[in-house]
Order: structure tokens, then C-alpha cells, then sequence
């Protein structure tokens, strides 16, 4: 009887506690989610009103609404705020449920694996222009979108995902969006990662920079494209430009340096001191020393290959910044799904603002030749100089993709400077004005297709013109010389692709090149007038094949070219060009390479009239004829090492490099050389070692390069002799630190001084019994300029503006310590038959100082 009466007890107590939820759950808030029409029906009963709204709007949302909400107004703004439902009140029965049109939605993107937050990734409106990017903590807001719209959310190394406003509605409120991590079987690349973020050694040997990646190196706030390349051992420039980099003891004129596919006739602004090509918009850049691809001709030192981003952007992008010496901005700009479009603009500010910069770039290209007579003493302080100078650039890209299989590139390039400049010398009152104007305008296609999984094809056509004209009134405008060089240039060139195997591809090709060049030069006293004009063609077939074994224990690249060219009316040749490129594993973390070629060359640069134009910009292509300048000819072959293990680099690299071909005209002789023309050639055997030890926020590194150049030329006495680029040593220890926002560089650059030559002693050195009156010098390159040593230093600090735009402060210091570097000295006579010196001198301590925005 006990245990049945406790029984009823227990009974009757939980049906207590039941009917207490039941009525705590009816007068309050619900625990169990509703669909918002069962919650309405609640609403109905409870508050005795109605509701009208369309059923399909409302039945796939669910709710639980707070408990502390008990008034109707309290629980209709609750729902609007969650759901973006609007109530309206008809009378005090009737009430009306509609969905806005337009509404306001947030959320958070987080890593579906650890739920961390991504910030940075983008959220768009898909079809529209409206796009954010997530806060440092993931969250975003967007206000007054439309209801039926869809969001594509992405972030690098995610899987792009995809998610209707109404889906993140029906969850009501701030919504986690999770995004998978995108993962790929990728074969094993053997790539070498060193200096700096964004430099990476490929297995082939070839060297890219990627500018989007790019860190800091010493001395630069923002990535020069040609002085980056100078951070690299074996590549660097005796006088300081970018306009003649010497490539393993090579000269300028002997670099192919191509843009988007386009060969460039001019590199830099500046007389040589800033590169001419946009890094912000540039996506690439490609250097191979040796080893090079059968597809590339022209450039027996080296190839210097460009590339502007080849893929259509979703969003519109871009940026723009200024520093002591120019401003500039680009962008990116998808006009259609399948079109887009590419711009940059930069202009010098140097003919309406002198900042300190300028100022010492300007003392760098004019005042810093500083000339001394036969006492040493220095003969310039009586003149005054003026001078109006500037530069721009603008290039452009038109992207199409006609379909999966087909994209269509067009390219334009328009790269000034100009230079009008008045010296006046006040011991004679004579006046000499000196205007230059220098441009190179390209414009080019491309078509690159994919006809099937395993064949693949790029045709490549472009024109080119380069023309340089100079005007110098001497004497009061007593003497007038003009000079003029023209280059135009035509080009088609189809490479194909062909997978035969997986691990096995053939590349075949033809080019064909047209390049005249114009050379006139007019002269009153005395009366002087000439033009030489010159065209050549090149049809070069090539083939080249492609191996690499499982686990890319080998790799390899044979291949050959044939160049057939023709000089019309004066001669043709048929050359053969075999290139071998190969890597191969030596053991863990060690593999060595075996590099070769054969290349030649038929535009070279003449340096003419030395001390005209105030030795600012001497230089003008002309073409081979076959007698007094014949086509260049290169043979290289190297051996190398490369070690990469967790955070350390090794490279070891020896080559040996010989030229043929080369005159005294082309090589810059200053001397009792300087305007014979003799037919020579020289040969180079260097070393070249690197060592990098990176880490998580810092990397360091130490270079060395050693170069043995020596000229021969059976028609000077002696006939070998020191190269004017022999520069046997050359050092560089650097490193870079980041701390968050703040990057941080310093770095030392030696190298040991250049040959040059000297006139004789005494009263040997002038020899008056001709006219006009001629130095006698000393053995061609016998003596050596000091050791050249700078230290060079640069921070950049980057901060975030708002949720879209980013900006970038930075500072450098180049030549930190304002050493003295002589850089070039040569000598020649005065009207009074006395020996004056001319040294060119380095740039002294040079601040500048940058700021850019991207978006």
C-alpha cells in the first residue's frame, strides 16, 4: 500500500512540473526552435490578432525567440533584426508579414578546421559590383544588398564557396561561414627560395621574381625591377644604373630584355637610374644567365624577361604612390566576365619639384664628372648649369579570354625622357645647350591556346620603335651637331607545346625578326653629314625537348636553334645554336646542374662621340654588316651545386663564357682605343657562390663572384689585356627582419676597382707634333680605379587604412656612409693642349622616401 501511494505521489509531482513548464514556456520565451509560421500561429492565440503574409515566405525559417521578450512590439522588432521581416500594423487586430528587398547581412568567415578567423578574405556581391573585405577578425557587413542575391566568399588557399543572402537570413543574426582549405597532389618542384620573399631559383637555373611576393632589400622601398636584380651574384652594374647591367662580364647591349614578349631598345629613366617598367603592375620577372631555351634568340649574356599579369581580375584593383622622384598609379579593371583591362602611369615630378633625391641623382648624371687639369686641380667651379628634365611611362593590356580554350593579350608600352640643359662657363662666357629626348613605344598580341590536353600553343606578334634624338649647340651656338638613332623592329613567333609522354614534352617554334636601324648624324663646323641605314632579317626555327624522371631525380632539356640571317645587300649566314639545361639529384637536399649554349646576336650598342652630350647618354644601336662590326657569337658552359635544407641555401656555380665578335666601338674604350674599331673578342671564367640562412622573420645572406674578363684583339699591342669590365672580386652581406608590420634591411656591397688606362709620365704623356694634339697612354687597362664600397639601407612599414585599402610608408639610405666611389676616369686635351681628367663619381648619400595605397 506504501509503495502504491508513493507511486501516485511521484506521479502526480512530475505531471506538477510538467504543466509548470508548459505554462512557463506558453507565458515566456520558447527552448525548442519553431518554424516562424507555427510561431506566428502561437502569436495569434496568445495576443488574439492576426497576421497576414505569404505562407513560402516565412515556413523555412525557424526561431526561438528570448524569453525575456513578452510584449508584441518587443518580439516584432526581434524578428525584424534577425530575419529582415517587416511588420505593419493595419489596425489594432490586423497586422501584415512581408520579406524587405533589400536588406543588411553579417558574418564571420572562419577555417572549417580549426575555426580560425580569416581575415583579409573577400566577400562578394556575385554579379554586382558590391565587395568587402573581412576584418583582422573575419566579420564583415553588408548593408542594402538584395534578398535574392548570392555571395562568393574567397580567400587564398580556400575553396571559393558560394551562399544565398536568404540562407544566411534564416539563421538570423551574426553567421559563421566556414571555408574549406584547398588541397592539390603536386609533384615534387625543385625550386630555391633565398634573399628575400618572392625570389625564387628554379630548376632550370633561371631566376624569377615575383613582385607581388617581393619583400625588402637593401636600399630599395619598392620593387626596381632592375636593381633587384643586382642583389644576385654575377649580375651587377660598374656605374651604378640600370641601364647598363653587366651580366657575367657582359655589356648591356647584349642582355635581351623582353616585356610581355617585346624586345625593349630602352631599359631606364633617368639617364639609367630607375628602371622604366611599372613593378606594381609587372607580375614576373624571368633571368637566365645560362642554359638558356632555344626559344629565345639575341642576348649572348643574358635574358631578362618581364611578364604584366595574365589573369582577368573578378574585382577591380590597383594602387597609386609617390616618392622623392615620381608618382604613379595602375589598376586592374574586368570590363566583362571574359574582358578586362590593364594600366599604368608614372611621371617624374623633377621639372617642377628639386627634392633631395633629385638633387643628388642630379650631381650623379651631371656635376659629379668632375674634371681636373694637368695639376690636379679642378677646372668646373666657374660654371653654372640649368636644366629641365623629365620622364614617363605608360603601359596598357587588354585581356580577353574568347573561351576556355583561347585568350587573346594586347600590349602597349610608351616609356620618355627628356633633357633640355644649358651650361655656361663663366671664364669664357661660352654657352652650350644640350636637348635629348629618348622613347621607346611598343605595341604587341598575343594568342595562346590549348587545342587539347597535350598540345598547347602561343603566337606572339609585336612592333617595336625606339628613336633617340640629341641636339648640341656649342660655342655660343657657333657649332650645332644633331644625332639621331632609330630602331624599328617587327616580330611574329609561334611556340607550340606537345606532351608525347607524362614525364616527356616537345617544344618546337619559328620565329621571324625584322630589325632596321638608322644612324644620322649632321655636324656644321666642320661640315659633317651622314646616314646609315641597315635591315636585318632572322628566320629561326627551334626544337627543344623536355624530360624529367620519377621523383624528378633527373631533369633535362636539349634543344636547338637555326638562325638564318640576312643583311639585305650585304650578307647572310646560317647559324646553329644547340642549348643543354640539366638538374639532377645528387643526394637529400643536394643537387647539382649542367648548363650550356651557344647564342649570337646582331644589334649591339656603339659608343660614340664620348664627350658629347655631356657623357650622359653616349650610346646607339646599329646593326652587324659582316666588315667593320660581324655578329656577335657566344659559348657558355657551367657547373653547379645547390644545397637546400629547413632554412639554409647554398649555391655554387662555375662558368666559363666567351665571346666573339666584339669591336673597340662597342665596348666603351677610353683610351688610345677609343675610335678604332678593332674586331676582337674576350672570355670570362668566374665563380659564383651564395649562402642563405633564413628564418621565420629574417633572412641573411652573403655572396661572392669571382670574374677573370680578358680582351683579345690580334690588332692592338699587347693583344690581351684586362676587360673594361674586369672586375675580379665582388662581395654582398645583407639580411632583412620583419617585425609585424615593419620591415627592416641593410646591406654591403664591395667589389674591387675597374681597369682603366693611364696616359704615360711626364712629358711623354702629350704628343704635340700632330694635330690635333694626342695622349699617350700607358698599356691598354693597366691600372685599376679604388675598391667601390657602399652600404645601403631601407624600411617599409605597411598599415591598413580601411577594410579595402592598404597602405605602404617607406624610407631608404643609399650610399649610407657618403663614401667616395670613382666609378670611370679618362682624360683628353683642352684647345690650350693641356691634359684635363674626368672622373665620374658615385652617388652620395641619397635618401628617398615613398608612399603608396592599394586597394
Amino acid at each position: 500500500m506504501l509503495k502504491k501511494l508513493r507511486s501516485s505521489h511521484f506521479g502526480l509531482l512530475f505531471g506538477f512540473f510538467f504543466f509548470l513548464c508548459l505554462n512557463i514556456n506558453a507565458q515566456g520565451g520558447q527552448d525548442t526552435p519553431l518554424t516562424l509560421v507555427q510561431y506566428i500561429k502561437n502569436l495569434e492565440d496568445k495576443f488574439n490578432v492576426k497576421f497576414s503574409y505569404i505562407n513560402e515566405d516565412l515556413e523555412d525559417i525557424t526561431i526561438i525567440v528570448p524569453e525575456n521578450l513578452v510584449s508584441l512590439n518587443d518580439i516584432f522588432k526581434y524578428i525584424e533584426d534577425q530575419f529582415q521581416i517587416k511588420t505593419e500594423k493595419l489596425n489594432d487586430r490586423y497586422y501584415t508579414i512581408t520579406k524587405s528587398t533589400l536588406v543588411t547581412v553579417q558574418g564571420k568567415i572562419l577555417d572549417n578546421f580549426a575555426e580560425n578567423t580569416i581575415p583579409g578574405a573577400s566577400v562578394e556581391v556575385f554579379d554586382t559590383e558590391i565587395a568587402i573585405i573581412t576584418d583582422t577578425d573575419g566579420t564583415f557587413i553588408l548593408k542594402d544588398i538584395p534578398r535574392n542575391a548570392t555571395l562568393k566568399v574567397r580567400y587564398l588557399g580556400y575553396i571559393t564557396k558560394y551562399i544565398t543572402v536568404e540562407e544566411l537570413l534564416k539563421e538570423g543574426g551574426p553567421v559563421k561561414i566556414l571555408l574549406a582549405q584547398y588541397y592539390e597532389q603536386l609533384k615534387e618542384v625543385i625550386v630555391y627560395q633565398f634573399l628575400t620573399t618572392g625570389l625564387v631559383r628554379d630548376k632550370d637555373a633561371s631566376i624569377t621574381l615575383n613582385t607581388a611576393d617581393f619583400g625588402i632589400l637593401p636600399g630599395l622601398i619598392e620593387p626596381d625591377i632592375l636593381q633587384t636584380l643586382q642583389a644576385l651574384p654575377g649580375i651587377k652594374s660598374i656605374d651604378e644604373t640600370v641601364s647598363d647591367i653587366n651580366v657575367r662580364g657582359g655589356t648591356n647591349d647584349q642582355n635581351l630584355i623582353l616585356w610581355n614578349g617585346i624586345k625593349m631598345y630602352q631599359s631606364g629613366h633617368f639617364f639609367g637610374l630607375i628602371s622604366a617598367f611599372n613593378p606594381y603592375l609587372t607580375d614576373k620577372i624571368t633571368v637566365i644567365k645560362n642554359g638558356t631555351p632555344s626559344a629565345y634568340g639575341d642576348g649572348v649574356s643574358s635574358v631578362i624577361q618581364m611578364e604584366t599579369s595574365n589573369e582577368l581580375s573578378d574585382n577591380l584593383t590597383g594602387g597609386a604612390g609617390f616618392n622623392f622622384i615620381s608618382g604613379d598609379v595602375y589598376g586592374q579593371i574586368p570590363i566583362t566576365e571574359k574582358i578586362g583591362l590593364q594600366f599604368s602611369a608614372r611621371r617624374s615630378t623633377t621639372d617642377f619639384l628639386n627634392t633631395p633625391t633629385y638633387n643628388k641623382f642630379f650631381d650623379r648624371a651631371f656635376q659629379d664628372s668632375e674634371v681636373t687639369n694637368e695639376n690636379n686641380i679642378a677646372v668646373d667651379e666657374d660654371i653654372i648649369r640649368d636644366e629641365n628634365f623629365f620622364f614617363y611611362d605608360f603601359t596598357g593590356k587588354l585581356l580577353y579570354d574568347v573561351n576556355d580554350q583561347h585568350q587573346l593579350r594586347l600590349n602597349f608600352i610608351s616609356i620618355n625622357n627628356n633633357l633640355d640643359y644649358v651650361e655656361t662657363n663663366l671664364v669664357d662666357l661660352e654657352t652650350t645647350n644640350s636637348v635629348l629626348e629618348q622613347t621607346n613605344l611598343s605595341f604587341g598580341g598575343q594568342l595562346q591556346s590549348k587545342w587539347t590536353d597535350r598540345l598547347s600553343s602561343n603566337l606572339n606578334i609585336y612592333y617595336s620603335r625606339y628613336n633617340l634624338d640629341a641636339q648640341n649647340l656649342f660655342g655660343n651656338q657657333i657649332q650645332l651637331l644633331l644625332q639621331n638613332n632609330q630602331v624599328l623592329e617587327n616580330a611574329i613567333k609561334l611556340n607550340t607545346d606537345y606532351s608525347l609522354l607524362k614525364n616527356l614534352n616537345w617544344s618546337n617554334g619559328y620565329q621571324y625578326i625584322e630589325t632596321g636601324i638608322t644612324n644620322t648624324t649632321f655636324l656644321t663646323q666642320p661640315s659633317f653629314d651622314s646616314e646609315i641605314k641597315g635591315v636585318i632579317r632572322i628566320h629561326a626555327p627551334h626544337s627543344e625537348i623536355g624530360y624529367s624522371s620519377p621523383e624528378n631525380k633527373f631533369i633535362g632539356k636539349a634543344g636547338v636553334r637555326f638562325n638564318y640571317i640576312e643583311n639585305l645587300g650585304t650578307f647572310s649566314r646560317f647559324l646553329i645554336e644547340p642549348r643543354l639545361n640539366l638538374n639532377f639529384r645528387l643526394a637529400n637536399h643536394l643537387r647539382g646542374e649542367v648548363l650550356g649554349e651557344f647564342k649570337s646576336q646582331t644589334t649591339n650598342q656603339i659608343i660614340d662621340l664620348e664627350q658629347n652630350f655631356l657623357g650622359i647618354e653616349k650610346r646607339r644601336w646599329i646593326l652587324s654588316d659582316d666588315n667593320t662590326l660581324p655578329i656577335t657569337k657566344s659559348k657558355q658552359g657551367s657547373l653547379g651545386i645547390n644545397y637546400d635544407r629547413n632554412d639554409i641555401y647554398l649555391g655554387v656555380e662555375g662558368f666559363y663564357k666567351k665571346v666573339d665578335g666584339i669591336s673597340t666601338s662597342t665596348q666603351g674604350f677610353q683610351n688610345q682605343n677609343q675610335f678604332n674599331g678593332e674586331i676582337g673578342s674576350y672570355d670570362v671564367k668566374g665563380v659564383e657562390f651564395l649562402i642563405n640562412k633564413k628564418g621565420n622573420n629574417y633572412s641573411t645572406w652573403l655572396t661572392y663572384t669571382y670574374n677573370k674578363n680578358d680582351y683579345d684583339f690580334s690588332a692592338i699591342v699587347p693583344n690581351s689585356f684586362p676587360n673594361n669590365l674586369d672586375i675580379r672580386h665582388t662581395i654582398t652581406f645583407a639580411g632583412t627582419y620583419s617585425y609585424e608590420n615593419l620591415k627592416l634591411s641593410l646591406g654591403v656591397n664591395y667589389r674591387s676597382g675597374k681597369p682603366f688606362t693611364e696616359p704615360q709620365e711626364g712629358d711623354l704623356a702629350l704628343d704635340t707634333s700632330v694635330f690635333p694634339a694626342r695622349i699617350n697612354y700607358e698599356s691598354p687597362n693597366s691600372s685599376r680605379l679604388p675598391e667601390y664600397l657602399r652600404v645601403d639601407a631601407s624600411a617599409i612599414y605597411t598599415f591598413n587604412i580601411n577594410q579595402r585599402i592598404k597602405a605602404t610608408t617607406g624610407v631608404s639610405l643609399l650610399n649610407m656612409t657618403n663614401r667616395k666611389n670613382s666609378l670611370n676616369k679618362y682624360y683628353r686635351v683642352t684647345e690650350d693642349n693641356q691634359i684635363e681628367t674626368v672622373e665620374s663619381i658615385s652617388l652620395g648619400i641619397t635618401p628617398n622616401v615613398s608612399f603608396r595605397v592599394n586597394f
